[in-house]
């Protein structure tokens, strides 16, 4: 279950950094209870910050896992990534910085702790990967960094992880006590909407989250990749609470060679499965593709509402600019994009991005909209007057009368025959004349037919 926005704006901050490949996000992982960080040997996988939800003997914390501090600080992703872990580490309330005891210390230790020295709290120091020494005692040389306190550990086994995170709850601020003006409640939280950003890679989506939330959430570059991990962000926008999930592109599964990149897409979809609402971007110099179209349609079959922008609006010339010839296309390769929100902006400028919220709140609403019981009688009973279900194998199909089961997306059960009995076009009609009579933009509308017996058809009937 995701936190709400005001418990995550209480919670203290506990940043891990350090070089790559020194297992922060193995650790990251075990204290989350999770694998939503990605892990493999090869450096430098992880390189935005992670964020998430650690619990230990009863405290809580806000963990971020930063990308490794890289050697190369000229080198474009490598000077952003630095800079993410010295951001991370100047706004956490605690720092964990993570080495590798196998390979003891080196320039970029040195490099990272001469950074950290200007922090008000000095970093506890967890040295990694000890199960692989074949002894449990700490390389002398790690003192070398000016730290008394080292604190062995295995990330991947759990070893001497308690003893860190005692040292870590120590250093952890008093939460306020119940009763004072700080601690007091300011009553429930509000729901909070889960907005996944999602599409192909390099079409804006980190720059689009940079954007929305104020400053660099996510390292932007024009690499195509460089989000590996899917990113949460809380926020809150004029009052209303929001968790923004940035992930990694996703590719056409031909065009997914490496391990890693298909790790990236699995996540990318766990994202948007935890998602209420996919945000997806279309790079407009390119025009909707069969994949943005691919996207659209899996999150549409999850049932997820759905906000389109047309993103790099302003690298189109003005006088190439045709919003309804791309509506219009858009449409003609996914037809259930004619319901969706479609905005046109720049993530780079910020052109048109206030628009989104209000296309974000407006499809939350319809993604949860319940109907009255009557009114989708009503629609359902005019529907067929107007046009009955034809017969399917020399049978007229009946439709008695439906109820509202569920919303998230709205889910109407209809009673009377069969679903196989139900032309799929007449399915569709139905869903049109329920989408005209209720404000459903943007969201799914399932049917499900229930049927009833034959006796009980000749009862009802």
């Amino acid at each position: 279950m995701l936190p709400d926005a005001e418990e995550v704006a209480r919670l203290p901050v506990v940043a891990l950094v350090g070089r790559p490949n020194t297992g922060k996000s193995t650790l990251f992982n075990r204290l989350t209870r999770s694998r939503r960080a990605l892990v493999a040997s090869e450096p430098g996988v992880t390189r935005d910050r992670n964020i998430g939800i650690a619990e230990y003997e009863g405290h809580r914390f806000i963990l971020i896992d930063t990308g490794g501090f890289e050697a190369d600080e000229h080198e474009e992703i490598g000077k952003a990534v630095r800079g993410q872990a010295v951001m991370a580490a100047e706004q956490a309330d605690v720092v964990v910085v993570v080495v590798d005891g196998r390979a003891g210390v080196s320039a970029l230790d040195q490099a990272l702790f001469e950074t950290l020295r200007s922090l008000a709290q000095a970093p506890l120091v967890a040295v990694n990967k000890i199960d692989t020494m074949g002894q449990q005692h700490l390389p002398t040389d790690f003192y070398s960094l000016g730290i008394e306190q080292l604190f062995a550990t295995s990330a991947e086994h759990g070893i001497g992880v308690g003893e860190l995170m005692d040292a870590v709850v120590e250093q952890l601020p008093k939460p306020p006590e119940e009763g004072t003006e700080e601690g007091a409640a300011e009553g429930s939280a509000s729901a909070r909407t889960a907005v996944a950003i999602i599409g192909r890679p390099n079409v804006g989506k980190s720059s689009l989250v940079n954007r929305l939330v104020g400053y660099d959430r996510a390292i932007v570059t024009d690499i195509p990749g460089t989000t590996r991990d899917p990113l949460d962000t809380p926020i809150t926008h004029e009052g209303r609470d929001y968790l923004l999930v940035d992930t990694a592109g996703i590719r056409r599964r031909p065009k997914v060679h490496q391990h890693l990149e298909r790790a990236s897409v699995v996540r990318a979809f766990r994202a948007l499965e935890r998602s209420h609402v996919g945000l997806l971007l279309i790079d407009a110099v390119e025009g909707l593709t069969e994949q943005d179209a691919r996207i659209a349609g899996y999150a549409w079959e999850r049932g997820r509402a759905l906000v389109m922008l047309v993103n790099k609006w302003d690298a189109i010339e003005k006088s190439d600019r045709d919003r309804d010839l791309i509506i219009r296309k858009a449409e003609e390769r996914f037809p259930s994009l004619e319901v969706v929100p479609k905005l046109f902006g720049s993530a780079l400028t910020g052109s048109g991005v206030h628009k989104i919220w209000a296309a974000i709140d407006r499809v939350t609403e319809a993604h949860r909209f319940k109907m009255p019981t009557p009114e989708i009688n009503r629609v359902l009973q005019d529907a067929i007057r107007r046009q009955a279900p034809s017969a399917v194998r020399g049978r007229r199909p009946r439709l008695l009368y439906a109820t509202q089961t569920a919303t998230a997306p709205p889910t109407l059960m209809i009673f009377g025959s069969p679903a196989e009995r139900i032309a799929k076009t007449y399915q569709r009609y139905l869903v049109n004349q329920f989408r005209e009579a209720f404000p459903l933009e943007g969201t799914p509308l399932r049917l499900i037919f229930k049927a009833k017996d034959r006796k009980a058809l000749d009862r009802d009937g």
